[in-house]
């Protein structure tokens, strides 16, 4: 009898996870999660795991990858959506390096466009998207159908528009008044676009602590210890810029969530998960600490960034090991950090319930 009762647990145990397995993964964002639709760059760039550059910003692989290897839901690689010959049917990226959140004429009217040169915005990401469908899975019904069975990943959106706010001169004051609003605003209506198609389970990633991050910190230094936080050393208005935008991406998936109570939409800490890298770096082996730059060159002050020796230009370096850092080129993360954070992805607590939950939420 006992055998009989744990028979039938094991059996409703393994029905359960089975049925969590996802036909196809999706994702939309920027630098933090393209696997190749923009390669800009050289060796080191990819040289952990791949052994040379694919257009990911990083020594090897992202959080997307993390996220379906077998590890995670047990897809391969996303192709970059610009990929030809190549299948779509399990999956497909439409991240962008450089790719703001916004328009470009948003930016056009704020004489604020010189810096941009990538023009995949949330909105046309999600018209690639949609038109791309058919190709997978057929009719609308069909779609809708499919997308019921994968999992979409739409974000991280903003930095990029935050870098150009702030690399062209506005005061932080007026980015977050400005630009935060419309952002949020632009990620909810690609979420809801994605709803309509037919997707009903998303993760939607908050923006990082730039704060914390070598670029910031070596173009933004300060003589005032007040402007840093005392135990992370981070930038304390530029992490505060980050946190109302995440803050009002939570009110803004909130208000999705209670419009459509059939459909997932769960949200992905960032924030929370690189700034404890930043307090607590040797909890996570990160042994020369979160604010140096492992791919870059000294020159500009103790972060190891040099905006005149950027990773994989003439005068950088690579450091002896990056699993001992966070920080791979000033701006993006290392493969070691992305490990780490997909990990608090698929198992939590920075996406709730975990993505690799037995739990079905519909």
């Amino acid at each position: 009898m006992e055998l009989l009762v744990l028979f039938f647990v094991l059996t409703s145990f393994f029905d359960i996870s089975f049925s969590q397995r996802y036909n196809a993964l999706f994702n939309f964002g920027d630098s933090l999660s393209d696997t190749g639709n923009v390669v800009i760059s050289n060796l080191p760039y990819g040289m952990t795991y791949f052994g040379r550059a694919t257009g990911r910003a990083s020594d090897g692989r992202l959080v997307i990858d993390f996220i379906g290897i077998p590890e995670g839901i047990g897809l391969p690689h996303l192709p970059p959506n610009t990929a030809r010959n190549v299948s779509f049917h399990r999956g497909v990226n439409f991240a962008f390096i450089a790719a703001p959140a916004l328009p470009f004429e948003f930016y056009h009217e704020r004489r604020l466009s010189k810096g941009l040169w990538v023009n995949a915005s949330v909105h046309q990401q999600v018209d690639r998207f949609e038109k791309l469908l058919p190709s997978v899975c057929g009719t609308p019904q069909d779609c809708k159908d499919f997308l019921s069975k994968s999992l979409v990943v739409f974000g991280e959106f903003g930095g990029n528009d935050y870098n150009t706010g702030i690399f062209g001169g506005l005061p932080v004051s007026e980015v977050r008044s400005t630009f935060v609003p419309r952002i949020t605003q632009a990620i909810a209506e690609g979420v809801e676009r994605l709803i309509g198609l037919g997707a009903v389970d998303l993760i939607v990633p908050s923006v990082l602590p730039v704060g914390c991050f070598p670029l910031y910190l070596t173009l933004y230094s300060s003589s005032n210890p007040e402007d840093y936080g005392p135990r992370s050393g981070c930038a304390r208005k530029f992490n505060a810029l980050s946190w109302y935008h995440n803050a009002l991406l939570l009110r803004q998936l909130n208000r999705l969530r209670h419009k459509y109570p059939a459909v997932s939409i769960r949200y992905a800490d960032y924030y929370a998960q690189v700034f404890d890298f930043a307090l607590n770096p040797l909890k996570y082996g990160f042994k020369d600490g979160a604010l140096r730059t492992c791919c870059g060159a000294a020159g500009m002050g103790r972060y190891n960034f040099n905006l005149r020796a950027k990773c994989d230009q003439n005068g950088s370096s690579v450091c002896p090991d990056p699993t001992t850092h966070v920080s791979w080129d000033g701006i993006h993360m290392t493969e070691a950090a992305h490990r780490i954070i997909a990990q608090g992805w698929l198992h939590g607590p920075y996406v709730n319930p975990p993505i690799l939950s037995f739990i079905n939420p519909h």
